[in-house]
């Protein structure tokens, strides 16, 4: 019978990472200390919606969001108090920041340099995957081009500047949580690849015979989902596309070089705010996809916690989060074996089919002009949204069971829950007005004119093509804020607006009598009011996940509703404008970071302002019950959250709204 390996040929562990941040960088910093003292093993940092998209804190867009997804930096002071204290030459960072990973990275290089460390010698990751943030996150700030200018800039500069560090996580996360499938997921990230690196060797930045550096630089980020046999055989096929593409198109010829390098973070929107205890169990299962093949395991992985549906976990929730992981590396015996799916037909075939199914969609993508083109056109998004609409509709239709939601949900009283108001954390609505005033001071107290300078350098520098990290780094040292940055390349590069893909994409399956029924009530309510109704579907603040309000817009066109869908990061003057020039009936609110006890008043105001008092307004989102309930005190007519997950359902109260906003009588339940 075989033998375990020896303990000297045990693989060593993965880097286990938190993703956290929040509120201010003070508090962050203290989160980061404790959870290292737990045995996290590298930082995973989050960073809030205005420094994600280039705004400060006392920008108009950037109210109600500060601090709420992740830490705000705005400045060298800001990243120096996020790192006190923490020895950044032995730390491996993550970074989750995309438009504006050049200015991040930036600040962190400075801080370094500040604390004495060898620059060459810091380890870490930049996600900087600007073309998923079309398709899915939400958080691009400039057109494709200067974009993708950034994100070769950047991997052109490390190269050289910090050959330890990983310059790009090209990220297939937030695809398949945009509805990607396995096989679009491995297609799509490995498009945005091809672009990245065809950008990269373009610019004549890296000669031909350092480029195998450059692809050992690339690494991935990626999701697993509940499927773990499948997930597990989506990364071996991903491991052999990429060992491929990478000696076949770029000619690397060192294996090393040509290793698919990720990590990962199990998926959050799978799961539930019903019966959330099963998504420990969840989480688990995931965490196996990416770790029970030695040949395809992940490098880095960060869990989420068990109550992300609910709102932002606690550290309690993190360090349980952080314990799954040490059990499965310390306790169990996986890691003393050599790979344990070599050889089996199943798992071959499987691999097999997808890397088939993902050649053939990379075809497709490289007739249209490559990744770029293909989020240009709308076309990626668009079969996005498609698959995202035929997976929540065998939900609905219990074809893909989901415990606790569609089926076994009868339960016991959950004693995590035993007190909703403790069982997330909550960020302090003082932090947004603190940050604010920081900013203000660092502004009134730096010297003004080297930051005069190094912006004037910084636009020049982005009218060239020359790389853009060096005026960067100008910029940091010389007290620029995150805002003034980024504005700068707004005026040279202009803003990006992409498209939404809901046009496109089609509910999914035919009617079925539910959607039916609510198509007729959707047409008698529009002839009892004149007109057929219309439905604003509404993006406030800098919330880019915009996954939810997709679908509502989708099954809201099915149901018979004109929608008017206008995309992300709007004002809520810029709603209650639309909501006038487009005469509609209801307007519906998608919040997911948190800031809907701020974004969703402003609309209520401005609509009493204009005169829309009869236009009812509902809300989506991760809201707690009591702050669900304030919202209804101040006029939200209903509010929806993920327990809530039959669309139809939702668009049968949405028409009740409209009825009872109008008067108009509900119909006489039929005798059964």
């Amino acid at each position: 019978m075989p033998f375990p390996s020896t303990p000297k040929d045990r693989d060593r562990p993965w880097v286990m990472r938190t993703y956290a941040g929040h509120s201010s960088p003070k508090e962050s910093n203290a989160l980061y200390r404790r959870n290292l003292e737990k045995g996290q093993t590298g930082l995973s940092v989050a960073f809030d919606l205005p420094t994600q998209t280039g705004y400060d804190p006392d920008s108009e867009l950037a109210a109600g969001e500060v601090g709420k997804v992740g830490v705000p930096i705005t400045s060298l002071a800001d990243m120096r108090g996020l790192f006190d204290g923490i020895p950044l030459d032995e730390m491996n960072t993550s970074m989750t920041i995309n438009a504006t990973a050049m200015w991040l990275l930036a600040l962190y290089q400075v801080v370094a340099e500040e604390h004495g460390h060898d620059v060459a010698k810091l380890a870490g990751t930049t996600q900087n995957d600007i073309i998923k943030e079309y398709l899915s996150r939400g958080t691009y700030v400039f057109p494709p081009g200067p974009s993708m200018r950034l994100t070769a800039d950047t991997i052109a500069y490390t190269v050289t500047a910090m050959p330890k560090w990983n310059p790009i996580n090209i990220c297939s996360y937030h695809l398949q949580e945009a509805g990607a499938t396995p096989v679009q997921e491995i297609a799509y990230a490995l498009s945005t690849a091809i672009a990245v690196l065809d950008a990269v060797r373009d610019t004549g930045q890296v000669p031909q015979e350092r480029f195998g550096e450059v692809v050992a630089r690339i690494s991935f980020f990626v999701n697993a989902g509940v499927r773990f046999v499948e997930e597990m055989c989506k990364m071996r096929a991903f491991t052999q596309l990429w060992d491929e593409l990478t000696q076949e198109r770029y000619g690397v010829e060192d294996p090393k070089h040509r290793r698919f390098r990720y990590g990962v973070q199990v998926n959050s929107l799978g799961l539930t705010e019903a019966q959330p205890e099963n998504n420990v169990q969840r989480i688990v299962l995931e965490m196996l996809a990416v770790t029970l093949s030695r040949d395809a395991r992940a490098r880095a992985v960060q869990l989420p916690a068990w109550n992300e549906a609910l709102g932002l976990p606690r550290p309690w929730d993190q360090q349980w989060s952080l314990r799954l992981q040490q059990v499965l590396a310390y306790e169990t015996d996986l890691l003393e074996y050599e790979d344990l799916f070599t050889g089996s037909v199943v798992v071959e075939q499987k691999v097999a089919e997808l890397v088939e199914g993902a050649r053939e969609e990379m075809g497709r993508v490289a007739e249209m002009g490559g990744a770029v083109a293909a989020v240009e056109s709308g076309y990626m998004k668009g079969q996005l949204v498609a698959s995202l609409a035929e997976r929540r509709r065998r939900i609905e239709g219990g074809e893909e069971v989901v415990v606790g939601v569609n089926k076994f949900e009868s339960t016991e009283p959950n004693p995590l829950l035993a007190d909703l108001d403790t069982a997330i954390q909550t960020v302090d609505p003082a932090v947004e007005a603190a940050a604010c005033e920081s900013v203000k001071k660092w502004r009134d107290e730096r010297d003004p004119e080297p930051a005069e300078r190094a912006l004037a350098r910084l636009r020049e520098v982005a009218g060239t093509s020359e790389n853009l990290m060096e005026a960067t780094l100008e910029c940091a040292r010389a007290g620029v804020t995150t805002g003034e940055w980024a504005g700068v390349l707004r005026e040279v590069f202009g803003e990006y607006r992409a498209p939404t893909g809901v046009a496109a994409a089609s509910g999914g399956g035919e009617a079925d009598e539910s959607l039916t029924a609510v198509r007729s009530r959707v047409q008698q309510t529009g002839e009892e009011l004149g007109g057929r109704l219309r439905f604003l579907v509404g993006k406030p603040g800098l919330d880019g996940h915009s996954n939810g309000a997709e679908q509502i817009a989708v099954r809201a066109r099915d149901a018979g509703f004109e929608v008017v869908y206008q995309g992300i990061r709007l004002t809520p003057s810029q709603i209650v404008s639309a909501a006038v020039e487009e005469d509609v009936d209801v307007v519906g609110l998608s919040v997911l970071s948190g800031s809907h006890l701020q974004v969703v008043p402003a609309v209520l105001q401005g609509l009493r302002e204009a005169g829309l008092d009869d236009v009812p307004v509902v809300v989506g989102g991760i809201i707690p019950d009591s702050d669900a309930r304030r919202l209804r005190e101040q006029g939200v007519a209903r509010v929806f959250t993920p327990k809530d997950f039959g669309l139809t359902t939702i668009m049968s109260e949405v028409v009740e709204v409209i009825r009872e906003a109008h008067g108009l009588e509900s119909p006489v339940p039929e005798p059964a």
